[in-house]
Order: structure tokens, then C-alpha cells, then sequence
């Protein structure tokens, strides 16, 4: 019997050093290292701190696992700053009654511009015809959205008509780039910007820029990246578009604009306060959020010397660098409050409305949550039923299996939950399907899921990962209306797709295909915006299987547990699952190198190239960067000629924000550094190679979610107490197939994180969209 995790353990497995002493209540690992800022901090933590920037090193030193921890962003030129609030907790204080006055009335204001923009939405859908063909332009909500934010940044219209009560007059618009070539539909694919060629006379430019303005010259890649040719001429005109760049921060962003403007600029200069605006959506985009409480980023604009954060969100709306939308109860509620108040006068009992929120979001985040919705409600309306299903169901696996089938025959969209042994009822679903003739196909997160979904469809071309059907590498590529060749696509690893991706897979399927989104709901959220799986499931827009069939042994029982909050207990005769106790983060890291290249292998004949090793964070005194340090020396040590690499290494390549595909290097030339991923050689360019390679020993969390390994080791040294939750535990701990050691230094942080640390909340706007759309055929 293996320890209890959390409780002092006795005696431990084989693995285990002779001599171990059981943990002793360890403090707080402090910083160990003084590092730049590093690409994989740029997102927010699933802990429930609120108060640290995300990627911000904890109080106790640690830089805890975030969402957007795979993102290759540019950071800070130098480093972050301690203390500073996020957005989403940035509403603490009081507020007087004046404030809430002006609040209440800005509230109705906004409330009534959406009423406006609704009554004409819903005007447009009455009109239409039919459903939206796949591969079409946008329509409805998501089109009509579109329109009236490039009216504002065109000129066309003027901000103040999507208020009942003009605003005061706004400051001259700021410059902007004419766009080259206006695309038919906006890019959703991608959650940050895509990368620019650029001249070598703009790059020029950009740095002349940069050196008067003070900042680093090695912002002019990204900043001409993010910003475009006409980088030089936009930063000389409103510094503060610096902030666009990743990495950047507020205060830095200042010292540039009073460098280049010197007395002209003042903290309630509108360009100031409207880049601030959308940082902090940005920002909040990292934690996961689509949106943000508009009452919190008026606070937040507030903390940074914005006198008047009122008219900044106005501005901010009339420049289109935010829509407001309003959640809760209808606009007519307000103005009726009088005959509330009459009724109460007259001794009648009267329901007070329910409370409203104004929510402000950015564009992209607005368009893929209203295409996403209208492209769901879209598949649930036009299923084709011709098939017969019967036999299939009958002929299937499991009951749990059998009822997949049946639903997904009587439905264009279904929700299927469940643990990892659960991922065999899609496989039957899918053969079943091919079976009738129908073009099945499943799609997962990673190389090692669609390589195990294939294996149990029993077909090499029944799976494909998610990336490589959306860039038509993978897949049966697209009909001739556009629309992806398929009558059935089984999405594995649902929790992992995030809001813009949906968007554009569900807009790539043709009507009458069926969509089964199937997932554990327990594991972390998408590195990128939004919560899609979790928003179908509390939505209840359509059917929804949950499967009965448990994950088997003591990894199964142990992680079956977690998932419901309890730390069980469990039975482990194999020594599948071993508590490794350990005093402090030093002892963390030479257990965890033990247990790799020594204990693990000889215990259980799994090498070390199977072994995957996962921590809480990236920075630390036991972070992924020391431990990839310590196994590299004793694993594959060199000199790392290549950038920091050697031939051999085990790396972790990001080739776009929220994916994380394992790798091996094997060679390095002027073409870059070259790996292979998957059996699939990969060439990384030279100037990509520090913000998209990474040593792969050891990862993050959400770095190893979609993936498996047949032995695992979790990390907890004592500075990562903070860092924990059970959505963090759960998924750690379920990466090990065969064995899962624990190197256990957090004492009873584990058990509480399990029981009472749930997943970070996410504000999104998705599931309010999916429960207004009609649906006859969803679940009651």
C-alpha cells in the first residue's frame, strides 16, 4: 500500500532511497533565480489569486503553471512589476453613493445602445431565409457586430449613436493603418497575432523610434509584428500602441510616450486610456477570459491615475477598441423600477429585477463567441436522421458506447464526457459510423492522442490532431463549397479548445454534419480565451452523454477521486503509484533526477525517454527550468552549441500559442534548428528558436494535458503550494499510464487544494449566447 497523499508517509516504494525521512512541515521555497522574463509566463494562473500579474512570480518566489503558458509572446523589456492588481479583482473597495449613481446611469446608457443594436439583429435574423452555408461569409449577430465596429474605426459613424444620451466630444481620433486588402471574415484561427515580414527600412524605422523613445531596439521585430509597416509612424503618434506589443507594461509604455511627447501627454490622454482599456482585456484574454466586468476595469483604469474611468470606457467604445454588452435582466426591467417602487408603496410585494452586468469584451473574442453560437445552433437544426443507427448501437462495446450512438444519431451536436477510458466510446462511435458508409473522423489535441484514438477506432486514418485538420495537413480536406469533407467529426480533448479555434472548426463544417465535442471536464481549461466544452455542458443546448465506464487501477481510483475532491487512499501492489517525501525544493529536484534515470527504469523497465516529469511552474527553485537543467546534465548533458540545445535533447516545441508538441533535436545548420516531432521532421527558424523551443523533460501541467506517457513524475515542492488546484492535480496526475511517482513536498496543501481550490472561473459570454438560441431539439 502506497502513502496517502498529503498525510506523512512511512514507508515507500522500492524507488524510494533507503534512509528517506518523512517531509518535515517545509517553508516557502524563496526565488532562486533572477532570470529574465520568460515567454511561458505571459498567462494567468488557474490558482485563485487574482491580485499577481499573470506570469508574476507568487509571494513565495514560485511562477505557477498558467493557462497561456505555451504562448511564444514577447515579455516585458525588463521584467515585471510586483504588486500590480488584475483587472478581474481590481473592483475591491468601497464605493460611495455617487459612484454607484454615476455607475447605475452609465449602465443605462450602455443597456439601451444594446437594446438598439439587438432590435436590428433580431430584425436581420427575421429576414433570413435560411440556415448559414458552410463556408460563408459571417451573418447575424456576429456580422451585424462586425458592421458597426468597422463603422466606428472607419469614421462612417460616430461612437455616440450607440447611445441614447451623446457623450462629451472626444478627443481627435488617433491614427491608424489603411488596411490593405479588407479579409470576408475575420482570422480566428489564432490567439495572438500572426507574424509580419517585414522591410528591412521599416525595421529601421521602428528602432529610430524605440532608441528616441527610450525603449529597447529588440522591440522592433515585434513591435513591427504586431503593429505593421507603418509601426514607426503609429508609435510617433500615440506611443502608448506599444502596448500592443507583448510583454509590454503600462509604466514602460508611459516612460516611452513621455519621452517622445514630453509635456503633451497626461494619464487622461485618450490614446493612454484607451490602449489601457485593451490591455487589460488582453490581459484578461490570457487568464481565459472573453470579457470583462465593466465595473472592474473602470477600477482597474483607476489604480493606473485614470481621474475620470468613465469617460475612458466611453472612449474606449467610440474608438472601437471594446463592445459593451449587458447579461442578465432584460433592459425594460430598469425602466420600470418606478411601478416597482409604486407597488411597494401601495403594500404589494414586487420581484426586484435581477441584477444586470455589463461586460466589456474585445472584437475578436465578441465574433467568435456569436459566430460559435450560431454555427452550433446551425449543426443542431439541420442533422440529417437518414442513417440507421440500430444495428450499430446494438453491436457496440459498452452501454456507454451504445448510448453515444444512439444520440449522436438523433442529434447534430452531443456533448460526451468522460475519464480517459472513456475515450474508447467516440472510437466505436466513429467506427460505427464508417461503418454506414459515413465519412467519420476524430480529432484530437495532440500527436500521442490521435495516435491512441486510432488505435482504438483500429484505423490510421480514423484520427487526426486539430491542428493539422484545420490547416488541411491532416483530414480529407475541404469540398467544393469550402466546408470540410465530413458527415461526422468526434472533437477528443474538448476542455483544450478555446473560443476562436471553435469558431472556426464548427464554421468549417457543412450543414448536416454531426459535431460530438467529447472531453474530461475535470482537467485545465484551452490555454487560449474562453471555456467552449465547459459553456455547452452548463448551457444544456443539446444532448449530453455521460460515460459510465471508470479508469481502471490504482492511477484510475486515484485520480477518479480527485475529481470529486477527495484524496483517496488506494491499493497500489505494483507500486503504480509511490509517494516520494522530500524536505525542500533541492532534495525535489536530485529525487526527481533519481527517479528518472535510475528508480523508475530499473523498477518498472520504462525508460527514461517514457518518463515524463511535471511541476507547477516554470520558474522556482524546482520549476521546469532547473529540473530541465538537472536532467539534461545527467541525461544528455553538452554544452548546448545550438542555441542551448544539444543533439539528443528532449524538447518541447510551441509552434503557436496553447500547443505544445514533444520533440527530440537532431541537428542544427543556417536553416535553424532541427527536430523531430512525432516521427515528423520539423525545421525551426534560428530567430524562432528562443521564444518557441524549449527543453521538454520537464513541463508544466497545461503544457502535458492531451498527452500521456507510461510513467509520470508530479512535482511539489513547497513553493508551489500556491500554485494548486484540483483541476491542476487531477490533470498531473492523470498523465501516467503505468506508474505515477509523487514527489511530495506540500504537505497538507495537496489534500486542501483537492478538496476546496476549483478551477478558476472564466467570464465568457458563450453560454448566455447558446441558452437564448432556440433549439427544439436540445435536452431538456
Amino acid at each position: 500500500m502506497t502513502a496517502l497523499p498529503g498525510e506523512t508517509p512511512g514507508t515507500v516504494g522500492t524507488d524510494t532511497p533507503q534512509g528517506a525521512e518523512p517531509p518535515a512541515a517545509t517553508d516557502a521555497e524563496g526565488p532562486a533565480h533572477a532570470e529574465a522574463p520568460d515567454t511561458e509566463e505571459s498567462g494567468g494562473s488557474e490558482e485563485s489569486e487574482g491580485a499577481r500579474e499573470p506570469g508574476e512570480p507568487a509571494a513565495d518566489g514560485s511562477e505557477v503553471d498558467t493557462p497561456a503558458a505555451d504562448a511564444p509572446a514577447g515579455d516585458a523589456p525588463d521584467g515585471t512589476e510586483a504588486g500590480d492588481a488584475s483587472a478581474g479583482d481590481a473592483s475591491a473597495g468601497a464605493e460611495g453613493d455617487a459612484a454607484a449613481a454615476a455607475v447605475l446611469s452609465e449602465a443605462q446608457a450602455e443597456l439601451a445602445a444594446q437594446r438598439e443594436l439587438r432590435e436590428r439583429i433580431a430584425k436581420r435574423k427575421a429576414e433570413k431565409d435560411g440556415p448559414v452555408a458552410a463556408g460563408a461569409k459571417l451573418s447575424g449577430t456576429a456580422a451585424d457586430l462586425l458592421a458597426a465596429v468597422r463603422a466606428v474605426e472607419s469614421g462612417e459613424k460616430a461612437g455616440t449613436e450607440f447611445f441614447d444620451s451623446p457623450a462629451t466630444a472626444p478627443a481627435p481620433r488617433r491614427p491608424a493603418p489603411a488596411p490593405a486588402g479588407q479579409p470576408q471574415r475575420p482570422a480566428l484561427a489564432t490567439a495572438a497575432p500572426a507574424d509580419r515580414a517585414a522591410s528591412p527600412e521599416s525595421l529601421d524605422a521602428v528602432r529610430a523610434v524605440l532608441t528616441e523613445g527610450g525603449a529597447p531596439e529588440a522591440l522592433a521585430h515585434p513591435a513591427t509584428g504586431t503593429l505593421g509597416e507603418q509601426a514607426a509612424e503609429l508609435l510617433r503618434a500615440d506611443p502608448w500602441q506599444l502596448l500592443a506589443v507583448p510583454g509590454v507594461r503600462p509604466e514602460q509604455a508611459d516612460g516611452f510616450a513621455r519621452a517622445l511627447l514630453g509635456a503633451a501627454c497626461g494619464p487622461d490622454d485618450g490614446r493612454r486610456t484607451s490602449a489601457l482599456v485593451g490591455w487589460l482585456l488582453e490581459r484578461a484574454a490570457l487568464q481565459g477570459h472573453t470579457a470583462l466586468d465593466a465595473e472592474a476595469v473602470r477600477a482597474a483604469l483607476a489604480e493606473r491615475s485614470v481621474s475620470d474611468p468613465e469617460e475612458a470606457v466611453r472612449n474606449a467604445v467610440e474608438e472601437g477598441v471594446v463592445l459593451v454588452f449587458q447579461e442578465g435582466a432584460d433592459p425594460t426591467e430598469l425602466d420600470a423600477s418606478d411601478e416597482d417602487q409604486e407597488s411597494e408603496d401601495t403594500g404589494e410585494t414586487a420581484e426586484a429585477p435581477e441584477p444586470v452586468q455589463v461586460l466589456l469584451g474585445l472584437d475578436r473574442y465578441a465574433l467568435a463567441e456569436e459566430s460559435l453560437a450560431d454555427g452550433l445552433a446551425r449543426l443542431m437544426n439541420a442533422c440529417e436522421k437518414g442513417a440507421d443507427w440500430a444495428e450499430a448501437a446494438a453491436a457496440a462495446p459498452s452501454p456507454s458506447a451504445a448510448e453515444l450512438i444512439r444520440t449522436a444519431a438523433a442529434a447534430g451536436l452531443v456533448a460526451h464526457s468522460g475519464g480517459e477510458a472513456a475515450r474508447a466510446e467516440p472510437a466505436a462511435l466513429i467506427a460505427a459510423a464508417r461503418g454506414l458508409g459515413l465519412r467519420a473522423l476524430g480529432a484530437t489535441h495532440s500527436e500521442d492522442g490521435r495516435r491512441r484514438l486510432a488505435d482504438a477506432a483500429g484505423a490510421p486514418d480514423a484520427a487526426v490532431t486539430l491542428a493539422g485538420l484545420l490547416s488541411g495537413t491532416e483530414g480529407p480536406g475541404r469540398d467544393e463549397d469550402g466546408a470540410l469533407a465530413l458527415d461526422l467529426l468526434v472533437v477528443l480533448d474538448a476542455p483544450q479548445l478555446d473560443v476562436e479555434g471553435a469558431a472556426v472548426l464548427v464554421e468549417a463544417l457543412a450543414d448536416g454534419a454531426r459535431l460530438v465535442l467529447s472531453g474530461d471536464p475535470g482537467v485545465l481549461g484551452s490555454a487560449g480565451a474562453g471555456r467552449v466544452f465547459a459553456d455547452v455542458l452548463a448551457a444544456r443546448a443539446c444532448p449530453q452523454v455521460v460515460s459510465r465506464t471508470p479508469d481502471p487501477g490504482p492511477i484510475g481510483e486515484l485520480v477518479s477521486g480527485i475529481g470529486i475532491g477527495e484524496l483517496l487512499q488506494v491499493e497500489a501492489p505494483g507500486k503504480e503509484v509511490v509517494i516520494v517525501p522530500v524536505r525542500d525544493a533541492g532534495e525535489a529536484v536530485h529525487r526527481t533526477v533519481q527517479l528518472v534515470a535510475d528508480s523508475v527504469p530499473r523498477a518498472f523497465s520504462i525508460p527514461a525517454t517514457d518518463t515524463q516529469v511535471i511541476t507547477v511552474g516554470h520558474g522556482g527553485a524546482a520549476g521546469t527550468r532547473v529540473l530541465n537543467e538537472a536532467l539534461k546534465q545527467r541525461l544528455n548533458p553538452g554544452p548546448g552549441r545550438f542555441g542551448g540545445f544539444d543533439p539528443g535533447d528532449r524538447v518541447i516545441h510551441v509552434p503557436a500559442p496553447g500547443r505544445a508538441v514533444p520533440g527530440v533535436v537532431r541537428s542544427a545548420d543556417a536553416e535553424g534548428l532541427h527536430l523531430e516531432c512525432a516521427g515528423v521532421p520539423v525545421v525551426v527558424p534560428q530567430e524562432r528558436v528562443e521564444s518557441a523551443v524549449r527543453h521538454g523533460w520537464a513541463l508544466s501541467a497545461h503544457q502535458a494535458a492531451g498527452m500521456r506517457w507510461p510513467a509520470a513524475v508530479v512535482v511539489l515542492p513547497g513553493d508551489a503550494a500556491a500554485g494548486l488546484s484540483r483541476p491542476w492535480v487531477y490533470t498531473a496526475f492523470g498523465r501516467g499510464e503505468l506508474h505515477l511517482s509523487v514527489v511530495h513536498g506540500v504537505d497538507q496543501a495537496l489534500p486542501h487544494a483537492v478538496a476546496q481550490v476549483p478551477a478558476q472561473e472564466r467570464t465568457t459570454r458563450l453560454r448566455p449566447l447558446l441558452e437564448a438560441l432556440p433549439t427544439p431539439d436540445a435536452a431538456s
